[in-house]
């Protein structure tokens, strides 16, 4: 039997899509400033163990420092501007940390999908973390957040340490055996490419009982056609192109 989606059908990939820096507290903001409900963003762990926001293993992209996340302690993460690589209008903004992004997103109403994005060996530690401060941050809160990963290892882990949160499958292709991974790891949806999916795997999804997904949806015609197969939500950058009451 599928359940009704309770949250918002159009979701803001990184926070503020292209419209922001990713990842930042700016994004949230501009994704709250237009209307939209929801948000996505990626945690990892600094070198002491904070969880803060950020896409890629190294900072050299969406930062001003070099190297890696897990190498330097949040302090001195929280020190780099993270926002000058995208416009001179964001210069100074700062890499949050999930705590921040957490009470911030509560603040403005926006329900959150957390990706869990280990770096290479701290699969596990990061699930945890961040399931852990979920529960804290949340707590008692009428809307929580959704745990995504491409880890099974990280979702396990986060399963472990708040099995009461929603965890969601997150994987590029449907390949064989996804229905056995994602019960396993007790998931409420599937989250995927939708580059590769076909109506007949949104049909097969969504009658297993899982609420569907799909990333990074960019173009207004797709989303239709998505939309019309029966997917839930959809992630995307385009927050000038796909508006909040799309679906």
């Amino acid at each position: 039997m599928h359940r009704t989606w309770p949250h918002p059908r159009v979701v803001c990939h990184r926070g503020g899509g292209a419209l922001a820096p990713e990842n930042t507290l700016a994004g949230i903001r501009k994704a709250a400033a237009m209307g939209f409900g929801g948000v996505e963003f990626d945690v990892m762990l600094s070198a002491d163990k904070v969880p803060l926001l950020i896409h890629d293993e190294t900072l050299d992209r969406t930062t001003n420092g070099r190297g890696s996340v897990t190498a330097m302690p949040y302090a001195r993460l929280a020190s780099l501007d993270a926002g000058a690589w995208f416009s001179p209008e964001y210069r100074g903004e700062r890499v949050p940390s999930f705590e921040e992004a957490g009470k911030l997103c509560a603040q403005l109403g926006l329900w959150a999908n957390v990706e869990i994005k280990p770096a290479r060996g701290f699969e596990r530690e990061t699930g945890v973390a961040v399931a852990k401060l979920a529960l804290e941050l949340w707590g008692g809160a009428s809307i929580s957040p959704l745990l995504s990963s491409f880890e099974p290892a990280s979702l396990e882990a986060a399963r472990a340490a708040a099995p009461g949160l929603d965890r969601g499958y997150l994987t590029d292709r449907l390949g064989s055996g996804w229905d056995e991974a994602a019960r396993a790891l007790g998931c409420v949806s599937v989250h995927c490419n939708c580059k590769y999916l076909t109506e007949g795997q949104a049909d097969e999804v969504r009658g297993a009982g899982y609420w569907l997904l799909c990333y990074t949806v960019n173009e207004p015609v797709i989303a239709r056609r998505l939309f019309s197969w029966g997917i839930d939500a959809i992630f995307t950058d385009r927050l000038d192109l796909i508006p909040p009451d799309f679906a």
